[in-house]
């Protein structure tokens, strides 16, 4: 930058890798609260209450323990891993 401000600086921001405070003091403030709504217990409950509830489980919820992005590629650059997390699995009563 012409007046020597903005730009990247050595040692400037987060390190790579690192969790934001925000996202993490957030994630836990949540689990307390799952914890205090009945925990595992409670929402397996809520999943089996009815057929939306679990499309939304599967749909919503389970998907955010996938990984965001998935890499690696096959012979000439391929895709080898896809993930559909937008479907939830068909009840065989």
């Amino acid at each position: 930058m012409a007046n020597g401000h903005g730009g990247a600086r050595e040692g400037a921001g987060r390190p790579k890798g690192s969790i934001n405070q925000l996202s993490r003091e957030a994630k836990d403030v949540i689990a307390a609260a799952a914890d205090e709504l009945g925990g595992v217990d409670r929402l397996v409950a809520w999943v089996k209450e009815d057929g939306g509830n679990e499309k939304v489980f599967w749909g919503t919820i389970y998907p955010k323990l996938l990984p965001h992005k998935i890499e690696g590629s096959g012979e000439g650059g391929g895709l080898i891993l896809q993930v559909f997390a937008d479907v939830a699995p068909e009840k065989t009563d």
